[in-house]
């Protein structure tokens, strides 16, 4: 299986990577469906309420900086430096549902990635889109348990991620779909392909001819439709892969 997947990739010109948390569970981060998954253990902060609680709000930067999702430790695993690899050699572009910046630390440029959930190893106001660096808002949050307020316009400011509730990124989703379109190979690489609508683009891809593969620890309710499917462990499938 890995051998055919190698050779695909060799006869591609146009590859897109489509991640999702089970790449990242090899370098300490929890997914979130699985079953020691973060949404067993700690109920989800819809962005409606986050905005108007400020009680909600506290919660949320307490487990933020409680290190929830363990991604300040994290480093990339072999099947990030391998698709790093590859994206640097072919022509490659990848769409993330993560938000651990593992894919950009693993030495893919930000120009060829589309964060389809945000990051959140940064924040920004939701009103003037201010970045703020964690380390300068944890530092104030400890000291006052006050949710922070942006320097320049008052507003909220939350991690750069896309909560539940939350409107995906439209420009994100329509560099992803294009992208999708234009690709010949389109590999989806840990993830349950159940969160929609992002699990529409390799539908998409699909659709308009590209070659359809699924690298995951566990089926997907799209298996039927790839034209290549390898259950395993994700760092061993692309540890095998040489180019």
């Amino acid at each position: 299986m890995t051998s055919k997947l190698e050779d695909l990739i060799k006869k591609s010109k146009k590859i897109v990577f489509f991640t999702g948390a089970g790449i990242s569970t090899n370098s300490g981060i929890p997914d979130f469906r699985g079953p020691k998954g973060v949404w067993k253990t700690s109920t989800p902060i819809y962005f409606q309420e986050f905005l108007s609680s400020k009680d909600k709000r506290i919660e949320s930067w307490e487990r933020k900086f409680g290190n929830e999702l363990s991604i300040d430790s994290a480093i990339p695993n072999s099947g990030h430096k391998k698709i790093a690899e590859i994206m640097n050699r072919k022509g490659s572009f990848l769409i993330t549902q993560n938000v651990d910046n593992l894919h950009q630390n693993s030495g893919v440029d930000e120009s060829s990635i589309s964060e389809l959930h945000g990051n959140a190893t940064y924040a920004k106001c939701l009103e003037c889109k201010k970045r703020y660096e964690l380390n300068d808002l944890k530092a104030e949050f400890l000291k006052t348990k006050e949710p922070p307020l942006c320097s320049e316009c008052d507003g909220i400011i939350k991690t750069a991620t896309i909560s539940f509730g939350q409107s995906m990124p439209e420009e994100e989703m329509q560099i992803s779909q294009r992208k999708a379109i234009e690709s010949d190979l389109f590999i989806c690489v840990g993830t349950s392909l159940a969160v929609f609508p992002a699990a529409e683009i390799p539908i998409l891809a699909k659709e308009t001819g590209a070659q359809l593969v699924i690298v995951n620890n566990e089926p997907t309710q799209m298996d039927q439709s790839a034209d290549l499917v390898i259950n395993n462990d994700i760092s061993e499938v692309f540890s095998e892969i040489s180019l």
